[in-house]
């Protein structure tokens, strides 16, 4: 196997694995901007993988290669639904958002594990027929050396999300809606004598925030697994929190972050076909990239800086 052919393997596996969680960590950008601290990803992610496998299930023989896709819309309105619950708790009630979020994450694990009973039968649904698949982008894979390595054998959606990283830094940084966002997470009272709703405010952040990590889940479960059950998503919600907080709360440091820890999993997947990579137990290679969270937490969280306001409910006149 030359180097090339060897990149070639480890990009498009990084790409591939990494994708889910830059959806879900720009989700949580969002949310945590706005002052909410938001737990529940791993439940709005697998929320967002049962939307999005159920849409492709039943209505795979109407819409046939379209189904997945439009099921990562589906799965962003109903992801986005489903977390305002998680901003009714910790915005409305003033509950504490650690908690609101746990509770969320399970309330999702046994909600859509009872569904699936309901509508299959048995405890995980078929295999989908129609998937998102691999491609080569036309023209951009014919590319010498470059086209081979980065634009061959990975999804669409893949580009798709870092081009939202890109979208979402502008969104929040260089337009009046960030700075709004960004002003009831570093100091409420004074965005709100400012005359911005803060409860408005970050009710919608807790929304883009589910609709992210719906669609996150929704590609995972649509693109890589191919079906749904209560272990479908296991840990990758975390994972999009630590790249989140790895990378300072920042949509491109939380891209740069995805990225990494999805090399991480992508070891684990593609690390039978790399030489130096096959004497390794797979155990090892599986557990990598919850190593890797915890060396990149330990090494960096103390250094960033979380948003002032983060965690702590707003009560309107109360210094």
């Amino acid at each position: 196997m030359s180097f090339l052919e060897l990149l070639a393997i480890i990009v498009s596996g990084t790409l591939y694995t990494a994708t889910p969680l830059i959806f879900t960590a720009l989700g949580g950008v969002f949310s945590e901007r706005s002052g909410v601290v938001n737990i529940a990803l791993e439940g709005l992610m697998l929320f967002g993988a049962f939307i999005g496998i159920v849409t492709t299930l039943l209505m795979g023989d109407t819409w046939g290669m379209a189904a997945p896709w439009v099921s990562l819309i589906v799965a962003a309105i109903a992801s986005g639904l489903f977390a305002l619950l998680h901003g009714v708790a910790s915005i409305t009630l003033k509950a504490d958002q650690t908690v609101s979020g746990v509770a969320i994450n399970f309330l999702a694990l046994g909600l859509t594990v009872f569904a699936i009973k309901k509508i299959f039968g048995k405890g995980q649904t078929d295999f989908i027929q129609f998937r998102i698949e691999k491609v080569d982008v036309p023209i951009l894979s014919d590319i010498p050396i470059i086209g081979r390595i980065f634009f061959s054998d990975v999804p669409y959606t893949s580009y798709i999300a870092i081009i939202l990283a890109f979208v979402v830094w502008y969104m929040i940084y260089k337009t009046p809606f960030g700075l709004r966002l960004r002003a009831v997470g570093e100091h409420p009272m004074a965005a709100d004598t400012m005359g911005i709703n803060v409860y408005k405010m970050r009710y919608i952040a807790v929304c883009i925030s589910g609709m992210f990590a719906g669609v996150g889940g929704a590609v995972f479960a649509t693109s890589i697994s191919g079906n749904f059950s209560g272990g479908t998503i296991t840990g990758q919600g975390f994972l999009a929190l630590a790249a989140m907080i790895f990378g300072k709360w920042h949509p491109i440091g939380a891209l740069g972050a995805a990225l990494f820890f999805g090399f991480a999993q992508s070891l684990a997947i593609t690390g039978g076909t790399i030489p130096f990579l096959r004497g390794v137990p797979s155990v090892i290679l599986t557990i990598l990239p919850y190593v890797f969270t915890i060396l990149a937490l330990v090494g960096f969280v103390g250094r960033a800086e979380a948003p002032k306001a983060l965690g702590v409910p707003y009560e309107k006149g109360k210094r």
